[in-house]
């Protein structure tokens, strides 16, 4: 193997663009596969330099190192297999959620060591236990990247322990993938336009992280809980998809423009639209704009799906909150200021029980 890291190393032109702009910080590395067959890989120094490199062929157990826009974390991941994950899963004895992480990693990573998911390494530390991130890690925060890259690293090193990660499509990722970037932080324009590319370019089905993010779920199932980014209201009961082909489908137009995901067919507009899994907030807002989800079908879609409750993130509570009496669970808050008033930033469900976890461990059982 060290003999075949040299031959790689040796068959390799680093370094072929070298540029700094004003307001990068240590970010990606970005791998993409061109159809020539070589591999690219585009990363940003902790100096703000932007590095590129094309390599001949990558190993399958290429490692990497991937550093916090700050240098505060750094950790390495191995390349593995990429598959979808099923869709349901029976209920472990801890399952941590949380949701919207937006680029902050500093406030996932403390949270995830708090509540002893991760080690001081950040690596898996969860055994047999799950956690669930309920979408929208891109946009507004200076570590997108690399939220992604430990959410890559830690599903294959729970998978070794008979652990899960679960990553959700939020709403950001298909706005991102389609290269909307009204919410995305400047750091990211700025690399697109030093490198002169699409940002969602480096997200692509032709990269490894694109590769990872079009095997996403948009909806899953662990135990008697249902998992989706936004939500389920009275349309998705009378379109009455089956889980799969929402995932599938959700899939299917996510590296679209938006207009094409939307006139491809009546499906896809559904599920890329404003009562569709990653944008309908009808759950926990009572507006009738919202078109609020009436409790009776409520009640409905869950016995169609056999939960007893649906776990939502997207729309920003104060804290973790239930809504329905218990059946309906809103987990997406401010994670930055929740963090640092020591509230609620994530559900632990435990045996049966639900609680409401921060920086301190569990704060307070919710039913």
């Amino acid at each position: 193997m060290k003999i075949l890291r040299k031959l790689l190393i040796a068959l390799t032109t680093a370094a072929c663009l070298n540029a700094q702009a004003e307001g990068l910080s240590a970010d990606g590395p970005y791998i993409r596969y061109r159809a020539d067959g070589i591999a690219q890989t585009i990363r940003v120094t902790s100096a703000g330099q932007i590095e590129r490199t094309d390599s001949a062929r990558l190993p399958p157990d290429f490692r990497f190192r991937v550093e916090s826009h700050d240098g505060r974390y750094a950790f390495d991941v191995t390349l593995h297999p990429i598959v979808r994950p099923t869709w349901k899963y029976e209920a472990p004895k801890k399952l941590l959620v949380l949701s919207d992480p937006h680029g902050d990693l500093h406030s996932l990573v403390s949270l995830l060591r708090a509540n002893g998911v991760i080690g001081k390494r950040l690596e898996w530390r969860y055994g047999k236990n799950r956690l669930m991130v309920i979408g929208d890690v891109f946009d507004r925060g200076p570590d997108v990247t690399q939220i992604l890259w430990l959410l890559y690293k830690l599903e294959a090193e729970a998978d070794e322990t008979g652990g899960s990660v679960s990553f959700l499509l939020g709403n950001h990722e298909p706005m991102v993938l389609s290269n909307d970037l009204r919410y995305t932080d400047e750091k990211y324009k700025t690399l697109a336009d030093t490198l002169g590319i699409e940002y969602a370019s480096l997200f692509g089905p032709d990269t490894e992280l694109g590769r990872w993010l079009g095997t996403r779920n948009t909806i899953q199932v662990i135990g008697t809980n249902l998992f989706v980014h936004a939500g389920a209201g009275q349309a998705f009961y009378e379109l009455n998809p089956d889980i799969p082909l929402v995932n599938r489908e959700t899939s299917r137009m996510l590296f679209r423009r938006n207009k094409t995901r939307k006139a491809w067919s009546p499906l896809h507009a559904f599920l890329y639209g404003s009562e569709g899994p990653l944008w309908y907030r009808g759950l926990v807002r009572e507006k009738p704009k919202y078109k609020p989800c009436a409790a009776d079908t409520l009640q409905m879609i869950l016995n169609r799906y056999g939960v007893e409750r649906i776990i939502v993130g997207h729309t920003v509570q104060p804290d973790i909150s239930a809504f329905y009496d218990g059946r309906v669970i809103g987990v997406n808050v401010n994670n930055r200021k929740n963090r640092e008033q020591g509230l609620g930033r994530g559900l632990l469900i435990e045996q049966g029980a639900c609680y409401v976890v921060g920086d301190k461990g569990k704060l307070r059982q919710l039913f």
